[in-house]
């Protein structure tokens, strides 16, 4: 098989991949109150509030006897008695030590930064990719990888956190109500075990910075009589519309978890590019490790293998149409399920997606009369196995409309034959 050097087109300052004709397709520190004597106590919102200290076990730090009980208000607060002194005890931030997280069994496989999301949902996930990075946890008293494996009995040391104590929105019966009317709307498969949504663009996953509406606070509505809430199993992009998997059972999380880490599951997406393709169909390999922007804004770029972060990423695509040698529909399938994986790859090709802020580097473009500036990727279809009978639960997401409207202006028939089904697996 002949291989294709492509052009740069790509999302960072390096690149050795190729692409390959294929056959197929708060605030921290503060004390707790002005006169209150030692040091190393953070106020909590209320009980349970920890000692930050600098040594790795919290046990041994030593405070005066006069210093009060976390959560409990010196002498000298208790005259102030101000809303303003209330309000800011209620947004404090907590202030951990180093501690020793044991992994366990149902948490077994888990990859590191989504067990650390699991053990800390006050702690943003950026943060959490940012001290793995920086080497700040261990495995084992070994360096760890933010997308490495747990083994179930494996000790994780943690460095001191800032753990901002957020008040969670108050659940209403209206608001639970409305919650999961929205959720049964956008529906598309569900039995005991599986629930898989149709994600619309614009709506986050999970929750964030600034970010209060997302599907993992909505399935809050969904718990079961044994208080058990359903589970994210994977994730998409927040503008990344279409199949989004949901585990209702404890169980079915872990087995669906092991079917995406087995690469069992298969995934098809749909996305409008720039320009057309030479390779029509073909295989993208490349590593990705993400950057960090000026603005905080993490982006992934095209690495060595070897560069710190990278990780191998490959993805096969197939041209299904196109448009006056100006844009294509391409159905792609990704083998790994790296973050921004079909962004960054169609970017690398030199034919990014439309609509999309972070990767589209195509100078002099503009956008066709009558097409929305959305990003045009859809999570088309997903096939994966029930976690109890090991059937293949097979789910379509329809086109969203701003990419409904884009098919129907340039003509193209989503009844026809996609190439990417014959695409390998591997």
């Amino acid at each position: 098989m002949k291989n294709t050097r492509t052009g740069s087109g790509g999302s960072g300052p390096r690149s050795g991949p190729t692409v390959r004709n294929g056959r197929g397709q708060g605030r921290a520190g503060r004390p707790a109150a002005r006169g209150a004597k030692g040091p190393g106590i953070a106020k909590g919102s209320g009980k349970g509030s920890a000692r930050a200290t600098s040594g790795p076990e919290r046990a041994k730090a030593v405070t005066p006897a006069k210093t009060p009980r976390a959560g409990q208000a010196p002498a000298s607060s208790a005259k102030a008695g101000t809303k303003a002194a209330a309000k800011a005890a209620a947004t404090e931030t907590l202030v951990t030590g180093v501690q020793t997280l044991t992994v366990a069994p149902d948490e077994a496989g888990m990859r590191l930064d989504r067990f650390l999301v699991a053990r800390f949902p006050q702690l943003a996930f950026t943060h959490i990719q940012r001290i793995v990075r920086k080497g700040e946890l261990r495995i084992d008293m070994k360096r760890a990888k933010p997308n490495e494996r747990l083994e179930a009995g494996q000790s994780v040391r943690v460095p001191p956190l800032k753990l901002e104590e957020k008040k969670p929105a108050a659940r209403t019966p209206a608001k639970d109500e409305s919650d999961a009317t929205f959720l049964k709307s956008i529906t598309l498969y569900e039995d005991k075990d599986v629930l898989v949504l149709n994600k619309p663009m614009g709506l986050a996953v999970q929750g964030g910075s600034g970010t209060t509406r997302h599907v993992d606070g909505m399935l809050e509505a969904l718990r079961d009589a044994e208080g058990q809430k359903p589970r994210l199993v994977h994730r998409l992009d927040k503008d990344t519309a279409g199949c989004l998997v949901i585990a209702k059972t404890r169980f079915a999380a872990t087995t669906l978890a092991k079917s995406f880490r087995s690469r069992s599951a298969r995934k098809i997406y749909w996305a409008l590019v720039a320009g057309v393709p030479r390779v029509r169909q073909g295989r993208v390999s490349t590593y990705l490790a993400r950057e960090e922007a000026s603005d905080g804004d993490a982006r992934m770029r095209v690495a060595l293998h070897g560069d710190d972060g990278a990780s191998h990423a490959v993805t096969y695509y197939a041209v299904v149409d196109t448009a006056a040698q100006k844009l294509s529909w391409l159905s792609l399938k990704p083998v790994t399920g790296r973050t921004h994986q079909l962004r960054a790859h169609t970017a690398h090709i030199g034919h990014p997606i439309v609509g999309d802020p972070k990767y589209f580097n195509v100078e002099n473009w503009e956008l066709p009369g009558g097409i929305q500036n959305r990003l045009h990727l859809l999570a088309r279809r997903i096939v994966i196995p029930h976690p109890r009978t090991g059937k293949p639960i097979d789910v379509t997401a329809p086109l969203p409309p701003h990419m409904q409207q884009s098919w129907n202006l340039l003509g193209f028939d989503t009844g026809g034959y996609d190439p990417i089904v014959e695409a390998p697996e591997e």
